[in-house]
């Protein structure tokens, strides 16, 4: 495909809005969104820190981790207004401010209020999370322009903000914690919400997509319609769901593997360190070699290269065969995400982009927390079980795919 393409083409109805400010807004995006995702990254990680450190029980511990993180669940209720917004920037920034305020009151009072409260705070916050991080991406589309190059370019740039928040929060609370208190860790990621806010606030402005018809602007169920109707998207979604179910398992299925391999169950973190190292060299080679072939062909390629980085990973021998394994493992599966972000930027419909980014990623994050959950619960019966299913999983979605995608080529030919 040339790199002439642009997002106007047949497969994506409507083109983002050019940015005017050239390089500088993607700086600019970058910034920000690293500093919002280090927030949502390591809030969970600093809240179950602070109850743990203070004599709280892990049931309680769990219970709050999971005020802040189970509310991303309603990412796509929370998204229309963005679509709805005369300046999208505004609606992000109020979202990361409350994400800050939020966290600072439930970090503060902890202890000093009944439990409830501290959830409900939480929970606050954790509505905010599919601002910082969905809603976040689909701003970056208007900013870079619709040049097919630039764009994959600068989505590299953003798969590896994720891959720093998900990275530098957990680390920056672990750091803090141990120098300070799990409650400076956490006043440190609300700050960092917070200036998120300014950054936002500093992004180009692009026109609302509604063109000042909000009738035009779908609810989230409609979204959710148009979604299991459009084939580009529908792939996009279930692709994304079963990838992100099957690599959960790496984690868990880390700590499991040092038994087999001999080694000290403190070796885990080698491994999930290297299938950090390995996303955020994924993402800098999309940035260095942007992806340009069509989104939807990429991620059923992409998802068969997660099979064979998970594959290799269940047969490893030797500790440095898992540890290599892992890296290439994280490396494929951000190219993956790279194709996913592609496929959301040029298949859905301006009107419904901010939903159709925030449906993808909450359903993301829904089948992130299943495919851990199921992990946990497999690994006691074969430490290798999770990993083979979750090969088998995405096998078969490409599998699924890739004939659906046939079928739609044969009723498109026919008269």
């Amino acid at each position: 495909m040339s790199q002439q393409h642009t997002a106007s083409t047949p497969r994506t109805p409507e083109a983002p809005t050019a940015p005017r400010s050239g390089s500088g807004g993607l700086a600019r995006y970058v910034i920000a969104a690293a500093l919002a995702r280090t927030a949502d990254g390591g809030a969970v990680v600093a809240v179950v820190l602070l109850v743990t450190s203070s004599g709280g029980s892990g049931t309680l511990a769990g219970l709050l981790g999971a005020c802040i993180t189970a509310p991303h669940l309603l990412g796509p209720f929370v998204a229309r207004p963005l679509d709805l917004a005369q300046d999208g920037r505004k609606v992000i920034a109020a979202a990361c401010l409350l994400y800050a305020t939020a966290l600072t009151a439930a970090v503060l009072t902890y202890g000093h209020v009944p439990a409830a409260l501290t959830g409900l705070m939480l929970a606050a916050a954790g509505t905010c999370g599919p601002l910082l991080t969905g809603g976040i991406s689909s701003r970056l589309p208007a900013i870079v322009g619709p040049r097919l190059h630039t764009q994959r370019r600068a989505q590299g740039w953003d798969v590896a903000t994720y891959g720093i928040g998900g990275t530098a929060g957990p680390s920056l609370v672990a750091a803090l914690s141990g120098w300070v208190s799990p409650t400076a860790a956490a006043l440190a990621l609300a700050m960092g919400a917070a200036t998120a806010a300014g950054s936002v606030l500093l992004l180009p402005f692009t026109a609302p997509s509604h063109g000042g018809d909000k009738t035009a602007i779908l609810k989230p169920g409609a979204t959710l319609g148009l979604i299991a109707r459009t084939g580009h998207l529908r792939r996009t979604v279930y692709l994304t769901m079963i990838v992100a179910l099957s690599v959960a398992a790496l984690p868990i299925t880390a700590v499991h593997m040092t038994k087999i391999l001999g080694i000290e169950s403190a070796t885990a973190a080698v491994l999930t360190a290297a299938y950090g190292l390995g996303n955020l060299t994924g993402s800098i080679a999309v940035m260095v070699f942007p992806l340009t072939a069509d989104p939807d062909r990429l991620m059923r390629r992409l998802a068969l290269g997660v099979v064979a980085g998970l594959l290799t990973v269940t047969a490893s021998p030797a500790f440095a065969v898992s540890v290599a394994a892992y890296a290439l493992t994280g490396i494929l599966n951000a190219f993956f995400f790279a194709s996913t972000l592609a496929a959301r930027t040029e298949y859905a419909p301006s009107k419904a982009r901010s939903q159709v980014f925030i449906w993808v990623a909450a359903l993301k994050i829904t089948s992130g927390s299943a495919g851990t959950a199921l992990a946990g619960s497999l690994t006691g019966v074969n430490v290798r079980l999770p990993l083979a299913l979750g090969l088998v999983a995405v096998s078969a979605a490409v599998l699924a795919a890739t004939v659906e995608t046939r079928f739609a080529r044969a009723d498109e030919k026919r008269p």
